[in-house]
């Protein structure tokens, strides 16, 4: 039987966010949604493959390349969404000590890492993320400009930000940097440290 996946609920769409508009988060979790629908579509799928389809499967193009790819998609689409909107319905701030610490010895100040990150999710053309790199034993800003172009590794991804358009236009119109301001206004570092702790283990 093919896995399924269904969607889960976020405190964050239970509160009101600053600058962040409940229509935004709304027509976002459907966005969310759509990735949960068509992971399961596609599951669903690659289950029902034949002999014959494997036997085809070629780099230019087959059904079992359409469908893995895609698959990746709908996977980063879902987990990209659960990591972001789990940070939002914070008030900001800083990060705890221990955290704070990492950052400065890989960015020397946390200004200098915040203003690093900022230039990333501002160059990104769909995710910004903060990622631990267990091999280096350290932590690095890196863009994901589709939902399934981050992977590095040996590194996790502990802190998400959203820079596709859908994320911001209804409130921010082509304004992304305000919308990245008021993202760190929004944001819980309380689960990104939680998420910090369970990537150093």
């Amino acid at each position: 039987m093919a896995h399924q996946l269904t969607a889960k609920q976020f405190s964050s769409f239970q509160k009101d966010l600053d600058g962040i508009s409940k229509r935004t988060m709304e027509e976002h979790y459907k966005l969310y949604q759509g990735y949960i629908n068509k992971y399961n579509e596609i599951t669903t799928k690659l289950q029902a493959l034949t002999a014959d389809d494997y036997k085809a499967a070629n780099p230019t193009y087959s059904l079992v390349r359409e469908l893995k790819v895609e698959l990746a998609r709908a996977i980063g689409g879902v987990k990209n969404h659960e990591l972001y909107f789990n940070h939002l319905g914070g008030k900001g701030g800083m990060p705890s000590a221990a955290l704070t610490s990492q950052i400065e010895k890989g960015f020397g100040l946390y200004d200098k890492w915040l203003a690093d990150f900022k230039a990333t999710g501002a160059a990104a053309r769909g995710w910004a993320f903060l990622a631990w790199d267990r091999e280096y034993n350290r932590l690095f800003n890196m863009i994901g400009d589709e939902q399934f172009s981050f992977p590095v590794w040996n590194a996790t991804p502990i802190l998400a930000m959203d820079v596709f358009e859908h994320a911001f236009f209804i409130d921010f119109g082509a304004a992304k940097a305000a919308y990245i301001e008021k993202f760190f206004a929004n944001l819980d570092w309380s689960d990104v440290e939680k998420r910090f702790a369970e990537a150093k283990k």
